[in-house]
């Protein structure tokens, strides 16, 4: 379950409200009268019980006690050591983030309904993909009905959602200097500069193998056939997907999934979907990934509710071989010296995004060409841990985890880095963005004093003697 945990704690899954109290009195413990069984002691006094108490008012928000509770049940729901973490950080935390969202509308940012609402689909779909039904995810999260489930994960990602957008906000403009990147690495004594881990620099060529036109217009005839039953026999669409879809992360689902134009799919995809009415199902068409039909369920403003079929054309043996084949007369052209390796990957590669940069792989974190060894996606470290510098792979197979079928590939270790402290040229990048944060901390720390100062926030006495980072007990 390490993955529903992570999703809650992300989303902070506790119930919010957004009224602010008629009278702004310091929250404190309930009197009540317990009626039905009401009972008074011998004095006819009533009997002071504690109910779920209000932890904090910052703003409009309320956090209560519960929420708090929450939130640590959630880290721990997901293997995170709490060992570490008071109760008192995380009130400061969901302190931080309601005086966020507060502030985000007073200043009029905001967040469409149509935004909140294409989250928590997505959100639901994953929960459902990974649970099963969404009766297992409402029996999980022991909620009554999917609509109400809704309504909290609205209110839920609202919150986060404002929050995020005012923290951004905050932070968008703010640049550092090449001058200001020096004088903050110079104040880091030299026994108190970083280490950067062993990094290796890596390129590679890429083939693909390519099915013939007759096994693509197998492909093509398959999900006509397909399509053609749904539509003249009223065959089940979703069942379809669940016994012929080769996309492995709806199949279980019948090949849903629920998007909008700015969801990271495919052009491709994307263009044909927008371009169905509810209830058509589209002509087979083709992508990265191979060829799909899709069905439109539901069209809701700018979001779809779609499902779709994917099937790729079989590659036959024999153009597996050939392209092994290429990239072993490739790599032997390179080790000849009749081309570099960066010549190689412009005129032979098929991997676009690569191909143009001397086959140079850019890390997804940061976009540089280097890869620490300790933060390496495992199936690449693997693929080139025991190269040496300078050393070409032999061709390796890889199979396309989107479906997209399978690719040889050939590695080279352009350059490798040891751990090493920080060196202000060959670290340059890393410094910067070590500059950068250091200068958004600090604009988000201004931010915050001088707001806690300009908005109602009340702690309820049980949590004043908490070592807030942030001075939410005014004097």
């Amino acid at each position: 379950m390490f993955i529903l945990g992570l999703f809650f704690s992300v989303i902070g899954f506790a119930q919010e409200t957004d009224e602010k109290p008629d009278t702004q009195v310091e929250p404190q413990d309930v009197v009540v009268e317990e009626a039905g069984d009401i009972k008074k002691d011998s004095t006819n006094n009533f009997k002071k019980i504690k109910l779920d108490g209000i932890a904090s008012v910052v703003g409009d928000y309320v956090i209560l006690d519960s929420d708090v509770e929450k939130t640590l049940i959630d880290l721990r729901s997901q293997g995170v050591s709490t060992e570490d973490v008071t109760r008192c950080s995380l009130l400061g935390k969901l302190m931080e983030d309601r005086l966020y969202a507060h502030q985000a509308v007073q200043d009029s940012i905001l967040v469409s309904d149509d935004e909140v609402n294409a989250t928590s689909d997505r959100q639901i779909q994953s929960l459902v993909q990974q649970i099963g039904s969404m009766e297992k995810v409402l029996k999980f999260y022991k909620k009554e009905d999917a609509e109400s489930f809704r309504e909290e994960l609205y209110k839920i990602n609202k919150l986060r959602m404002l929050s995020e957008k005012m923290q951004s906000n905050i932070v968008n403009e703010i640049e550092v200097t090449p001058e200001e990147i020096r004088q903050f690495f110079n104040r880091i004594p030299e026994k108190d500069r970083p280490v950067f881990g062993a990094e290796l620099e890596i390129s590679q060529i890429v083939k693909e193998p390519k099915a013939t036109d007759e096994e693509k217009q197998k492909v093509i005839d398959r999900l006509n056939t397909i399509r053609a039953d749904v539509l003249d026999n009223g065959s089940s669409f979703k069942v379809k997907a669940i016994l012929y879809t080769q996309d492995t992360g709806s199949k279980s689902t019948g090949g849903f999934y629920s998007i909008t134009k700015e969801t990271g799919f495919v052009k491709e995809f994307k263009d044909v979907a927008f371009s169905l009415q509810e209830g058509e199902i589209s002509e087979p068409f083709e992508t990265m990934f191979g060829y799909h039909i899709i069905y439109i369920e539901k069209i809701r403003g700018q979001e779809l509710d779609l499902r779709h079929i994917l099937m790729s054309p079989e590659v036959p043996q024999e153009a597996i071989n050939v392209v092994k084949m290429e990239l072993d007369s490739i790599r032997q052209g390179i080790l000849d010296g009749q081309f570099t390796f960066a010549e190689a990957a412009l005129n032979f590669s098929d991997e676009k995004e690569t191909k143009y940069d001397g086959g140079v792989l850019r890390n997804p974190i940061d976009y540089s060409a280097r890869f620490e060894l300790t933060n390496m996606d495992p199936s690449l470290y693997n693929q080139v841990r025991n190269l040496k510098d300078d050393e070409i792979s032999r061709p390796i197979m890889e199979e396309d985890e989107r479906g997209g079928g399978v690719k040889y590939k050939i590695y080279k270790i352009s350059n490798r880095y040891d751990e090493h402290v920080a060196d202000f040229a060959q670290d340059y990048l890393k410094i910067q963005e070590l500059a950068l944060r250091e200068k958004q901390f600090n604009a988000i720390k201004e931010w915050m004093d001088e707001h806690i100062k300009d908005t109602y926030i009340s702690v309820n006495e049980a949590n004043k003697s908490c070592e807030f980072a942030n001075n939410w007990v005014k004097e």
